[in-house]
């Protein structure tokens, strides 16, 4: 589910889906309402009435704040999305709570390292038969490539960097855009400039007849009819 909230890829992981939609994991959640429920129980015990609603909202609330304490530290060994997790855990409770911004397929993209680029195609979509760049002369396409360095985009990033500032790591621009609704904006509008020509790119390369079998496109069973293509 929280994959699909952030309109990511299925290989994304589950402590990266997590992170970019906010969401606590399920677990941690449970806490929260079992913590709630517990101190309800108690007042009504020893009362014999039901707890104002105010003192319920902080109860709540207090459990929360201590669930997401839980959720940052939990985030500082995660399994999978290093480079994704390590800029959301510093800002997790900002960026779940901040009020600006919804997550798009392609800047879901470049957040997250999944989607239009090389070293991804090659590693884990294995649709492409080496990680370089199609745009520029460099060995290996990422999402950190393509946001910072790669100089097709040159144009984009001067206006990204005219807002958010010259220090395009991931943590620097998670934290911008945790922060602010101007840069989360200039953020989303250069992905999708950047991402959407990527991906005209990419069509372009399944659709020519003379490429490797292995960049066409998939009409069938894809993954097994691929798979031995590859070297």
């Amino acid at each position: 589910m929280a994959v699909r909230a952030i309109r990511g890829y299925r290989t994304v992981s589950t402590e990266v889906a997590c992170a970019l939609a906010g969401t606590p994991p399920w677990d941690l959640e449970a806490e929260v309402l079992a913590e709630v429920y517990r101190r309800v129980a108690d007042f009504r015990a020893e009362s014999g009435f039901r707890p104002p609603p105010e003192d319920v909202r902080e109860w709540r609330e207090a459990a929360r704040r201590a669930t997401m304490a839980r959720w940052s530290f939990r985030l500082e060994t995660p399994r999978a999305g290093f480079a994704a997790v390590e800029a959301l855990q510093p800002v997790i409770a900002e960026w779940a709570g901040r009020q600006h911004g919804t997550l798009s397929f392609r800047l879901t993209q470049v957040l997250s390292g999944h989607g239009c680029f090389g070293k991804y195609l090659h590693t884990v979509a294995r649709r492409e038969l080496s990680p370089a760049c199609h745009h520029c002369d460099c060995s290996e396409d990422s999402a950190q490539h393509t946001l910072a360095v790669c100089p097709a985009w040159a144009a984009q990033r001067r206006a990204l960097t005219a807002v958010i500032g010259v220090d395009l790591s991931l943590p620097t621009v998670v934290r911008s855009m945790a922060g602010s609704d101007s840069c989360f904006t200039a953020v989303a509008t250069f992905c999708e400039v950047v991402i959407s020509r990527k991906e005209a790119a990419e069509r372009a390369r399944e659709d020519d007849l003379h490429s490797d079998p292995i960049r066409r496109r998939r009409t069938g069973r894809r993954r097994p009819a691929y798979h031995s293509l590859m070297p």
